[in-house]
């Protein structure tokens, strides 16, 4: 049973942990399902919590370094392990396994966790008339196969680490290069008054659409069609693929037209303010406005622009059900624009920096394939581990 590999299992307090309140001074992050993405544990967008409120939602216990986090609602079985400074309390629908020091490898417990044939126990197990949970019972007595001994454990969590490590490593120089991009755009654009110009009249701004999904010859082509949560779920904002996929009959039976490379792709409903810059020719569906910049140089300004008035967006949409910031309350809205030099100098910058960026989420993007390609075959036992360290060393 799993419970036989681990210390402890613990749920959490099955409500949401209230936020630090002005004055107070936050003291860690609480931690649920949204903060727990492709393996990982991220505290971007957690909510700050108190002394008072840490202490007692880590009551069962403090999250340390190599506990692993599972989700066991809305979904079940996602998973994250607590890396070393994070200072975590578990938020709704999370429980914590503690792996037992002497017999199970941190690691190797979190990419376990994350292998088809547990996920399918853990899913096989959820149950739930309108949303599928697990019971902490049902997490401890879950049937697992035989683990092996401690020290393949370890060999097998350091490689599958290993890719992990980079590719965390390359979405720091992604972040980092867009932030220098957003920083240099601050300083060129400051002091700028807004106006006359507006998005509107500076660059096409258009939307998307969906073809029937009625039709099947509408679908599963070779041509992307982003969604809002492709490009929600971006670590770095360069979209290389999409999760669905058009014909060409789809794509002349639906209001989008086929973008191409480095379009400008912004969420306009639900989440709005969310960029892309598709690596491939794509569509949209209607939860986009895209923007086509008259030249290159207009496209890094305009991108930095829109990306700098995102708290404005806001104010700017309505909606009964979800916000929407309408294509007409977008293209109406006034802009910063300096002589073209400016524009030209700073395109030469930003180009160079979205150009590192863009190549380093390609290169994580190769490496995470490896990983889950070695990931289930290493857990099975179908592939050595010093078969999968020759592999790796010969793709990274």
């Amino acid at each position: 049973m799993l419970e036989d590999i681990c210390e402890l299992i613990v749920d959490c307090k099955n409500r949401t942990p209230p936020e630090v309140s002005p004055g107070e001074e936050p003291v860690g992050y609480a931690v649920g399902t949204p903060h727990i993405i492709d393996g990982r544990i991220t505290l971007s967008g957690a909510k700050r919590v108190s002394r008072s409120t840490f202490d007692t939602w880590t009551a069962r216990a403090v999250p340390q370094e190599g506990d692993v986090v599972l989700t066991r609602e809305a979904p079940v079985g996602r998973v994250g392990r607590v890396e070393n400074g994070m200072k975590i309390c578990l938020g709704q629908r999370t429980m914590l396994l503690r792996p037992k020091v002497q017999r199970t490898d941190s690691r190797y417990l979190h990419y376990f966790l994350l292998s088809p044939l547990i996920q399918g126990l853990l899913h096989s197990h959820g149950s739930g008339s309108t949303v599928a949970h697990l019971r902490v019972a049902q997490v401890r007595e879950l049937q697992i196969p035989d683990v092996p001994i401690l020290a393949e454990q370890k060999r097998i969590g350091a490689l599958l680490g290993a890719l992990d490590d980079k590719i965390a490593a390359n979405e720091r120089i992604s972040a980092t290069a867009v932030l220098l991009a957003d920083a240099e755009f601050h300083s060129r654009s400051a002091g700028l008054s807004f106006g006359p110009r507006t998005f509107g009249d500076s660059a096409v701004v258009v939307g998307g659409g969906t073809p029937s999904t009625k039709v099947d010859e509408y679908w599963g082509g070779e041509i992307a069609w982003a969604t809002p949560s492709d490009v929600t779920a971006l670590p770095s904002p360069y979209l290389f693929a999409t999760n669905r996929v058009i014909t060409g009959e789809g794509l002349d039976n639906c209001a989008s037209k086929l973008f191409p490379e480095n379009s400008i792709f912004m969420t306009s409903r639900a989440t709005i303010g969310a960029f892309a810059l598709p690596q491939v020719p794509a569509a949209v569906n209607q939860g986009f406005i895209v923007v086509l910049p008259p030249n290159e140089s207009m496209r890094w300004w305009l991108l930095h622009e829109m990306r700098s008035r995102v708290a404005e967006m806001h104010s700017l949409a309505n909606g009964s059900t979800f916000l929407e910031l309408s294509r007409k309350n977008f293209k109406a809205m006034p802009i910063r624009l300096p002589g073209e030099e400016v524009i030209a100098g700073f395109a030469q910058i930003a180009r160079a920096l979205h150009l590192r960026a863009a190549k380093a989420a390609d290169e994580s993007r190769t490496i995470a394939n490896l990983r889950d390609t070695l990931l289930p075959q290493l857990m099975s036992g179908k592939l050595r581990v010093r078969d999968a360290e020759r592999i790796v060393e010969n793709a990274v």
